[in-house]
């Protein structure tokens, strides 16, 4: 059954945007009517000591090369300076799509919500996308060039 909200919020780096991403973005797209995508911008990621081999505007680009090709233009795409972003301040979003290990941020966001008093987001949680090795698809594997972007596997061992 798919959920309908008016507003969903979803995020990430989308460094390399691969099979997961696009398995966010779906879950995302299929729960409501109109989906915020936040993209961590370049001064964040360093913050946060993540090594990015794209930066923000290729990210952004790649990533509505991706949803132009594969959903309506009902989305918004905003520079996220903080881990919460447009759904710790926007009242008028109603969940958020996360996966298994980022569960935790959404929770703090329904905190920083609920003490601005704004309804909590449902949170909607996704597994973790696994690569043909059974592993998570990950940029960091992909940059290793372990797999490629859609889970495959690029060299032996």
């Amino acid at each position: 059954m798919t959920l309908k909200y008016k507003k969903v919020a979803v995020g990430g780096t989308f460094d390399y945007l691969h099979l997961g991403h696009k398995v966010l973005l779906s879950v995302a797209f299929n729960s409501g009517e109109s989906v915020v995508i936040g993209v961590t911008s370049d001064d964040f990621a360093r913050k946060l000591g993540k090594i990015i081999d794209h930066d923000f505007s290729f990210r952004v680009r790649e990533l509505k090369r991706f949803l132009g090709s594969n959903f309506s233009k009902r989305y918004e795409i905003y520079p996220l300076e903080d881990y919460f972003g447009p759904a710790s301040r926007e009242a008028n979003i109603d969940a958020i799509v996360v996966s298994k290990g980022t569960v935790s941020r959404a929770e703090i966001a329904n905190e920083l919500r609920k003490d601005r008093g704004m309804e909590p987001l449902k949170i909607i949680v996704i597994d973790k996308v696994l690569a043909d090795d059974g592993l998570p698809i990950s940029s960091t594997r992909i940059k290793s060039g372990e797999i490629d972007e859609e889970g495959h596997r690029t060299r032996t061992y």
